[in-house]
């Protein structure tokens, strides 16, 4: 990995290059969580800033000790990617626009996908369990979710694409979504009880903590799939789910021969197969193989560009150069469905890192190889009522 991994003290990291650019209040959280009771190790990822109490884009790793508040209030948030039947050639963004439609809300019998039957099947089977958030499901809330439909638009490892079944001549869809309120629920739960200390491994409250864990990333799984088709049924196509990886969760892992809890918070895994590496929704994506499981970056990669301005200094920044209907047409010449004025603004591109900077960060650092490049078409956020 070269100069890539480096220590930023004696039991936290970045990987970064020279040029990766990365705020000081990013470091320091990382920092302080690196020295939480059993904490061993934790590494930053190039996309890494600043969370609220814990950094973003990060992976932490503890011994003897689990904590909840790492993985954060949206357990199981990530990314689940589609191959689609419809031909990018044939494409109109006006008609695309307008049969995609409203999936703000819930379920209802006027969708064309019957997602009602889709829960009650799922809840019926034991796929997944009853949680009282059932109503959320098939949306994709706020902040920076999102569903892209994208075309390849240049591919660097054509017998690994093709394999995949991808080509340049259809469109593919990529989903971007969590468990909704019910990770919030699980979150708060925990915290008004046992605060932000987390709690030790194989007694009942972290067995308590994985049980809901585990059905919130559940929960979040469903409910990427059920968007996908909810808006495949709107514009009249049919796909396949290529992959589905979240982005924070806790899990059993094993870190240089030492059994622990490997907690992510908007990192991917590094040892799921082919993941999707988003930009923001003027930017492109990339779809990269690891190169295997490096113990060094905790088995892990970036999940995005990640942010490099708070949202609160977003619409200040902006709204005196771009109008809302401005912001809903991006330099590549893709569409973005936003509707809430807010946050169109708080997520703009400018808001973000030039994903390929994170990208050629963990190229050269040898975690991941290139197959494609994908590029936004039609970016749904919300018809205005996601938000509440």
């Amino acid at each position: 990995m070269g100069n890539f991994v480096k220590n930023v003290s004696d039991r936290a990291c970045v990987v970064a290059s020279d040029a990766t650019w990365m705020e000081d209040a990013a470091v320091q959280q990382l920092i302080t969580t690196s020295q939480l009771e059993g904490m061993q190790r934790v590494a930053g990822m190039p996309d890494l800033h600043p969370g609220r109490g814990y950094p973003v884009g990060a992976a932490f790793f503890s011994v003897g000790r689990l904590y909840p508040a790492l993985v954060g209030n949206d357990i199981g948030c990530g990314m689940a990617l589609w191959k689609t039947d419809m031909r990018a050639s044939s494409v109109k963004l006006d008609k695309l626009e307008k049969r995609v439609g409203n999936i703000d809300g819930p379920f209802s019998s006027e969708d064309a996908f019957d997602g009602q039957a889709a829960i009650a099947q799922a809840l019926a089977s034991g796929q997944m369990n009853a949680t009282g958030f059932e109503s959320a499901l098939g949306t994709l809330g706020g902040g920076n979710h999102f569903a892209e439909f994208q075309q390849i638009d240049t591919v660097y490892a054509s017998d690994t694409v093709e394999e995949l079944g991808l080509d340049t001549k259809h469109l593919l869809l990529l989903v971007h979504s969590g468990s909704r309120g019910l990770g919030e629920h699980i979150l708060r739960q925990h915290v008004d009880q046992f605060r932000h200390h987390g709690v030790p491994e194989g007694g009942a409250d972290s067995a308590a903590y994985l049980r809901q864990h585990d059905a919130a990333l559940q929960f979040a799984q469903c409910n990427r799939q059920w968007i996908a088709q909810r808006l495949l049924a709107n514009v009249r196509s049919e796909g396949e789910c290529l992959l589905d990886v979240h982005h924070n969760f806790v899990a059993s892992a094993t870190i240089a021969g030492t059994a622990g809890w490997l907690h992510r918070k908007g990192a991917t895994p590094s040892d799921a197969g082919p993941v999707v590496i988003p930009g923001s929704r003027g930017d492109y994506s990339y779809l990269v193989q690891p190169c295997g499981s490096d113990d060094a970056s905790l088995q892990s990669l970036a999940h995005g560009a990640g942010r490099k301005w708070i949202r609160s200094a977003c619409k200040d920044r902006l709204f005196k150069l771009m109008t809302p209907t401005q912001m809903g047409r991006t330099a590549l010449g893709s569409r973005v469905i936003c509707n809430d004025r807010q946050l169109i603004y708080e997520e703009a591109p400018q808001a973000y890192k030039p994903v390929d900077s994170v990208v050629q960060t963990l190229v050269r650092a040898g975690l991941v190889r290139m197959l494609a490049r994908l590029k936004p078409v039609l970016t749904y956020k919300t018809r205005g009522e996601c938000c509440e």
